[in-house]
């Protein structure tokens, strides 16, 4: 049996005029609307006309080989290169196996799905991680992120740390997804490890959730979004006279535009204008925390 292993993102595109597609699969097949449209591509001019998601990917990959020793390879669920394009390249390389480790921690269910499709398609066996939200080496790579972004603050108990994670409908949640749970435990254990590490004071810590789509979905039809949304957890920390607030995006792994645009742009002149110092932690990306923790779900997903 010859294995490889397969890191499976939410994916983005690398070229702009690939935006209608890749936002009409997002909305299972519905096309976007022109200024839904129009506002994302002035988003992703705003941090330089392309995010760096699959290249941080890319190298996460190749890192992450080093490590294991096993071929490994990066596909996308909604945006080139597509997981049943890889999954094809690797069978016709002579895998039989693919084991398949999301780059998301929450809802790891949606990226087995996609694998297991592939893979039945194809003849191959594959395995997948489950949910890897409260691994501990991956909320220890946050709360040390945390630390380091808290660093230099001169009164942190004037100072807030947001945990933020990606804002899903509420009826996806209704219908059955772990996501908001997941992260909400994620969250929980953060804090816990906060409070029990050693080293400076740590400021309050709350949670929002962000980067919310339109109020209106495919047909008109209103779309309710999980919160409470970052522009009223900003204004709460205002009200309670909060200096400093400090961004901790534990729901995402790397930089992508939910980083680099709805924090460090928008989110960062909400909090200057209301008269406090924006701060945020460092994404993972492909440093050696994320392939570390990567490394070890690996080899629980790789046939001995």
């Amino acid at each position: 049996m010859k294995q490889a292993l397969l890191l499976v993102a939410h994916g983005t595109v690398d070229d702009l005029d690939e935006l209608p597609s890749f936002v009409a699969r997002i909305r299972r097949g519905h096309p976007a609307p022109p200024e839904l449209l129009l506002e994302l591509r002035r988003r992703y001019d705003a941090i330089g006309g392309r995010s760096p998601l699959n290249e941080i990917n890319r190298r996460l990959a190749e890192r992450v080989e080093a490590a294991t020793g096993v071929t490994t390879r990066v596909a996308n669920r909604l945006a080139r290169p597509f997981v049943n394009e890889v999954m094809e390249g690797l069978a016709k390389d002579g895998v039989t196996h693919v084991a398949a480790v999301p780059l998301a921690q929450y809802s790891t269910h949606v990226y087995a799905e996609a694998v297991e499709g592939a893979a039945k398609e194809l003849g191959l066996t594959a395995s997948c991680a489950q949910t890897w939200a409260v691994e501990p080496g991956l909320i220890e790579a946050y709360v040390d992120a945390i630390r380091g972004a808290s660093a230099g603050i001169e009164d942190i108990s004037r100072a807030t740390v947001v945990l933020s994670a990606h804002s899903l409908p509420v009826a996806a949640i209704r219908a059955g997804d772990p996501y908001e749970h997941e992260f909400r435990a994620a969250a929980d254990a953060v804090v816990a490890r906060l409070a029990s590490s050693a080293g400076s004071p740590v400021a309050r810590t709350t949670i929002a959730f962000q980067s919310q789509g339109m109020s209106t979905g495919p047909g008109g039809r209103p779309v309710e979004w999980l919160g409470p949304e970052l522009l009223a957890t900003i204004d709460e920390c205002r009200s309670r006279g909060d200096r400093d607030v400090i961004f901790a995006p534990i729901g995402f792994l790397a930089d992508h535009v939910e980083i680099l645009y709805d924090l460090d742009v928008e989110a960062r002149g909400w909090v200057e204008g209301r008269g406090m110092a924006f701060h945020r932690t460092r994404s993972l990306n492909d440093g050696d925390a994320l392939v570390g923790v990567i490394a070890r779900i690996a080899r629980t997903v790789l046939h001995a």
